[in-house]
């Protein structure tokens, strides 16, 4: 097997991971705990879970280099949703889409294809773009994590690795 399909491959396998983990993280949430927000300047438990299931998707689409407008209007499309189930859904097709165009890609523009966001003056390749995915995935599912800590649901680091 090629190096660059195995690393790819591991990488959409630690995004999968964090989609499956996350799912599992939304599936305990009480209505009540919503609105749970830790301080002022956070967002609430339901605005995580939104950011947290747009970013497949979202980030995607900023990899294509689409248009601030376009982006705005898919972000808004996840702050509509509100049942765990509804949230579960939109992430698991947004991931379906981010790792569909990653296993497109040839080897060849899957390490040296840039893209540029609207909001950056370089672009990067797609390679380091799955990285961003992974990591910006998990930061936030650590955070979402820790606010149910916070709010004493019965979880612990096994859910994370499920």
């Amino acid at each position: 097997m090629h190096a660059v399909s195995v690393l790819r491959n591991e990488l959409l396998a630690e995004l999968e991971l964090g989609i499956r983990s996350m799912e599992g993280l939304l599936k305990k949430v009480e209505n009540k705990g919503w609105s749970y927000r830790p301080a002022e300047n956070m967002r609430n438990l339901g605005e995580l879970a939104r950011h947290t299931v747009s970013i497949p998707e979202v980030d995607l689409n900023l990899w294509l280099e689409k248009d601030e407008r376009t982006i705005r209007d898919l972000e808004s499309k996840y702050e509509k949703l509100e049942s765990a189930e509804e949230l579960i859904e939109a992430m698991n097709q947004g991931f379906q889409l981010f790792k569909t165009y990653m296993l497109s890609l040839s080897d060849e523009d899957f390490l040296t294809k840039k893209t540029k966001p609207f909001y950056l003056e370089e672009g990067e390749t797609q390679a380091h773009w799955l990285v961003e995915e992974v990591s910006h995935l998990f930061h936030h599912r650590a955070q979402f994590f820790n606010y149910l800590k916070q709010l004493g649901y019965d979880i612990n680091m096994f859910d994370l690795y499920v």
